[in-house]
């Protein structure tokens, strides 16, 4: 089969190999076909080093497909079955699964290291211990999670990473409050699932902020009241807040400075909600009296939040209900043999998603 590659660690571009196979079926697994499947930011960091993951691999997590074949044991999904990928799956037996923080659970990070694929040559490592970046993959039963049939597969996939991860930070991990103020810094496709979770909750004023113009025009479609630059943000705090600050901030980008600038537009008491996935050594600095005197909550937000089973549920049913646009955040569809094309166009900000067909 067809899957696209990362050779080393560092490089920009994929290669689409055709002599690719998934590897590690038997029980307790599942193979998928794959459907339609999206570049998230996190597969270019992992590309890039910035993120841990062993090379060569096939990246991609954020995908959908229909199930071909189930190993001994697995009960919850059946061959025909339409289902998105989870690459963080619970095993529901840790001490985190127990106190229902079943996305704190690390078995799913376990698998990381296990290769996904063979090919001539090697073996090839799945991105997350998935790799949808491929036409068909083996997952461990819990990462495929049975979709309802209205679900189109391009769909399904936003919701199994990027739409899931924006959504449950504002509804679980900051819990937005109706009336209040949002401001929402870096606005792919995750960014722009933080302004349509925002504006489901109730925010009275969320303001987009994004270098690139495009991305900001989007935002206002998507339920920003207002969408600025970078450099319009301090003054978009003066005229919306009395220089106070913003009730929420989210930081979606992943990098210390914007987090930074993310606490400081935050106003006292306020709650700053760190999304973005970043560097293990880019660190981020305060000093002990303004974490004591502002007393603003710093809040991380893993993958939303709170159960992802049932943030999936909340997704379809919010987007069956018109209160939130999932179609719209697709912006560029194209063919596995044209992944690089993705690749520039989430680096340039031209695409809020791309997702690759099958």
């Amino acid at each position: 089969m067809r899957a696209a590659v990362l050779l080393e660690t560092g490089q920009d571009t994929l290669e689409v190999v055709e002599d690719a196979e998934p590897a590690g079926f038997g029980p307790g697994k599942v193979r998928v076909r794959m459907r339609a499947t999206g570049l998230c930011h996190s597969d270019l960091s992992a590309m890039g080093g910035v993120l841990p993951q062993p090379a060569p691999f096939v990246p991609g997590h954020e995908g959908a497909g229909e199930v071909l074949e189930v190993g001994e044991g697995v009960t919850h999904v059946a061959p025909g079955d339409r289902v998105l990928v989870c690459w963080l799956p619970a095993c529901n037996n840790c001490p985190a699964c127990r106190r229902g923080q079943r996305h704190l659970c690390l078995a799913g990070f376990m698998n990381a290291g296990t290769p996904n694929f063979r090919r001539t040559g090697g073996d090839l490592f799945g991105f997350a211990g998935t790799g949808t970046f491929a036409e068909e993959v083996v997952l461990d039963a819990p990462c495929a999670v049975p979709v309802p049939d209205d679900v189109p597969f391009d769909i399904a996939a936003l919701i199994g990473c990027g739409v899931t991860t924006g959504l449950g930070a504002a509804f679980n991990t900051a819990r937005v409050e109706a009336g209040s103020s949002v401001a929402v810094i870096g606005c792919g496709g995750v960014g722009i699932s933080v302004v349509q979770g925002a504006r489901a909750c109730g925010a009275a004023r969320i303001v987009a902020v994004d270098p690139v113009a495009a991305r900001r025009e989007a935002a206002l479609r998507f339920g920003a009241t207002e969408a600025v630059a970078p450099d319009g943000l301090a003054a978009a705090k003066r005229e919306l807040t009395g220089d106070e600050g913003f009730d929420y901030v989210f930081e979606v980008v992943g990098r210390s400075a914007t987090a930074r600038t993310a606490y400081e537009t935050t106003r006292r008491g306020g709650t700053l909600c760190v999304v973005g996935a970043g560097a293990m050594d880019d660190q981020l600095q305060f000093n002990m009296f303004e974490l004591f005197f502002d007393e603003k909550r710093i809040l991380p937000s893993l993958y939303g939040g709170g159960d992802v089973l049932h943030s999936y549920d909340r997704a379809i049913a919010l987007w069956r209900a018109g209160r939130i646009d999932l179609e719209g955040l697709i912006t560029h569809r194209v063919p596995l043999d044209r992944v690089n094309d993705a690749i520039e166009q989430m680096r340039t900000g031209e695409a809020l998603r791309t997702t690759i067909t099958f």
